[in-house]
């Protein structure tokens, strides 16, 4: 008998640390990814579920330009502005960030560092260095989910 309850516990035990485990291999093997190409680079971003990530979605794939904007950043100017509504403040901001800026409705890559100064939302992450946004010029940009 107690053979019987050990096994029920531990049949439990195991039933429950499964299903606290498939959501995350569920969720892993979903993960939106979205490429950048232009000229010979190509970027591949891991992207946050939000409202602003999903109407950007929604209109790809797209070409349009890419070139360098400041210090720290590359830019792709959007054929309208995206939905708003995945503003979110953050204070973590790291080079490799995809961001929507809020001011002029344009994609900002970061390659270095940057501030967050409430006019952005973060749209995901690089996978990778940041050497092809290293890459200097403005380039025609094909961006497509992958």
């Amino acid at each position: 008998m107690p053979f019987n309850h050990l096994s029920r516990r531990g049949f439990i035990a195991s039933a429950a640390a499964t299903a606290l485990t498939v959501p995350a291999r569920v969720h892993a093997q979903n993960t939106m990814q979205m490429r950048v190409s232009f000229d010979d680079q190509e970027a591949i971003y891991s992207l946050i579920d939000n409202p602003t990530t999903r109407d950007l979605m929604s209109m790809l794939p797209v070409d349009l330009t890419i070139e360098d904007f400041s210090t720290n950043e590359k830019i792709i100017h959007l054929p309208r502005r995206l939905d708003e509504g995945g503003y979110a403040p953050f204070d973590d901001e790291t080079p490799g960030d995809l961001c929507y800026f809020l001011g002029w409705g344009n994609l900002a890559l970061f390659h270095d560092d940057y501030t967050f100064r409430n006019d952005l939302i973060r749209l995901g992450r690089l996978e990778g260095p940041v050497t092809p946004l290293l890459h200097k010029g403005e380039y025609p940009v094909r961006i497509e989910m992958v």
